[in-house]
């Protein structure tokens, strides 16, 4: 095994540091930056806003179903090599990207090369890590690498909007090869550890994994659409029950038969995708739910603010990504500051304190919106999860990877992003659902009970939002209610019931992911009371 000091000189591990939070950078840009930017793409490339969200789904399918192969790809080829090859595939992605002049070519760069090279290059950060810092010093590295993921998705509509507004949206994936070649470049300077034994592929395992993984997460996606559970009108359906609900239990039993499948791999003293008894360790567990609670509440937050900021009060894709800048500032200072300054602190401590933040912001941020509320009440909210969330990651890298041997650091790797690929999509998909339920029920409680609507547009307004309202801006409700003819009265009536239901439905989704940050602190005793150490002379 390597030895995990090959990083130690301060302007090595600098700029060892740099490369791999470049990378992980680079990853969750893509998650954020396009929202701002799906119509003009869409016009751009000649398709429709559901092609582009199709090409989104697919990135994050494609992630999800290789994450765990990913890993294992490092582990027998080398991790170093695994992340370089992996950026040069994420490059020709983003270049393919860049001149897409069609939905096909954009989706075989956007969604399948960029997806492919993800799924190496993230699990390889994490064991690149644990191999080139000891394991005093991987709390920092840890915190600020996984701050740059959460930056990028902070900033992504920032970066994305000054790019729509005053050049092209292909500029930002020809940046993003840009940034790709210069990290090959450093990524020369990367200890890395030597390969495991050449064993045999666990084909079998590859399979279920991608397909188990690939089935819950399209599921997930899908709710939206279809529903959760029941299906909406035209949405399909198996015996009542939406297609989402069979979708999300084929996953599972599909990575059921992937732990029993690898279980019978070990048996035959064969090399498992994913080592069972790892997946038995109480510490890595522990982690690994963190990490998925974690991702659930940042991306749902990532998801609502946003839509508060440019919808409800009409900022632009820069007045919100501004707006985005405290969460951005405080996220750094607690994943760096934290293990700087306290190095022996108690890691179930602060995780503890970190996932209190993340409740706290929620409940301030869901108790201020109001009609009159303005943008200056997202400032604090978003400063305490961005705390919260910094010191998560100051501290779940390193517990994860301390759990099990070095040589099994790229397995947990791909195991680790999984899990978080996981409550990503959950967290958006369930902060969008309840959020446009709860628009629904507010919006249409409110136009029954106003006796200047008539029944006839009652009657209407029921039939047409049984599969659930648009979350609308005033000036777009305004619009729609012009070309249909409505009466001032009945206008007045809809733009007031929209407004009162748009804060209802942002409460809604802060409540659901305040009660998920709420459960996840029940998850917090199986992080260790103290910092990993190392055993090595």
């Amino acid at each position: 095994m390597a030895s995990p000091s090959t990083a130690e000189g301060s302007a090595k591990a600098r700029l060892v540091l740099l490369t791999l939070a470049s990378g992980q950078f680079l990853m969750a840009l893509d998650s954020s930056v396009m929202n701002v930017s799906i119509a003009t793409v869409a016009e751009d490339v000649g398709t429709t806003v559901t092609g582009i969200q199709g090409a989104i789904t697919a990135y994050t399918l494609v992630m999800a179903m290789f994450m765990i192969p990913g890993g294992k790809v490092g582990a027998l080829i080398g991790r170093r090599r695994a992340f370089m090859i992996g950026c040069c595939v994420y490059g020709a992605g983003s270049l393919t990207t860049a001149l897409a002049p069609n939905l096909s070519v954009l989706l075989v760069g956007w969604a399948f090369l960029e997806g492919i090279g993800a799924a190496l290059i993230l699990p390889a950060i994490v064991a690149l890590v644990a191999g080139n810092f000891s394991v005093e010093r991987r709390p920092a590295a840890y915190g600020l690498v996984v701050a740059a993921g959460a930056v990028a998705i902070a900033v992504g509509p920032l970066i994305g909007g000054v790019a729509t507004t005053y050049f092209s949206w292909r500029w930002v994936f020809a940046g993003e090869v840009v940034v790709v070649l210069a990290i090959l470049v450093l990524a020369r300077r990367i200890a890395d550890a030597p390969p495991g034994e050449r064993r045999s592929v666990d084909y079998g395992g590859a399979v279920l994994s991608a397909l188990g993984l690939g089935t819950f997460v399209y599921g997930v996606l899908r709710s939206d659409e279809w529903g959760w559970f029941q299906p909406k009108p035209d949405a399909p359906s198996w015996i009542g029950v939406s297609l989402t609900t069979w979708l999300m239990l084929a996953g599972l039993l599909l990575i059921r038969l992937f732990l029993h499948w690898e279980a019978k791999v070990v048996e035959r003293g064969r090399d498992p995708l994913v080592d069972p008894d790892m997946l038995r360790n109480k510490q890595l567990t522990g982690g690994l739910t963190m990490f998925f609670f974690q991702y659930l509440v940042q991306m749902g937050v990532f998801f609502v603010v946003p839509l508060y900021l440019s919808v409800a009060l009409g900022l632009s894709a820069l007045e919100t990504g501004a707006r985005l800048l405290p969460l951005s500032v405080s996220l750094l200072a607690a994943a760096t500051l934290i293990p700087r300054f306290l190095p022996d602190v108690s890691p179930r401590r602060v995780v503890r304190l970190g996932t209190l933040a993340l409740l706290a912001g929620a409940v301030v941020l869901m108790a201020a919106l109001d009609a009159g509320a303005g943008a200056e009440i997202v400032t604090l909210p978003l400063l305490l999860i961005g705390l919260g969330m910094g010191a998560l990651a100051s501290q779940l890298g390193s517990v994860t990877v301390s759990a099990v041997p070095q040589a099994q650091s790229a397995e947990v790797g791909g195991v680790q992003n999984a899990v978080t690929n996981l409550g990503a999509s959950i967290g958006t998909a369930l902060a969008g659902s309840i959020m446009i339920g709860a628009l629904t029920a507010s919006f249409l409680t409110t136009v029954e009970a106003n006796p200047a609507v008539p029944d006839s547009v009652k009657n209407q307004a029921t039939a047409q939002l049984q599969s659930g309202a648009p979350f609308l801006s005033d000036a777009q409700l305004a619009t729609a209610l012009d070309e249909a003819g409505t009466s001032p009265e009945v206008a007045e009536a809809a733009m007031a019931a929209n407004a009162d239901a748009r804060l209802d439905g942002l409460r809604a989704a802060l409540a659901i992911l305040a009660f998920a940050a709420l459960i996840a602190l029940f998850f917090t005793q199986r992080i260790p009371s103290t910092q990993p150490r190392s055993t090595e002379p």
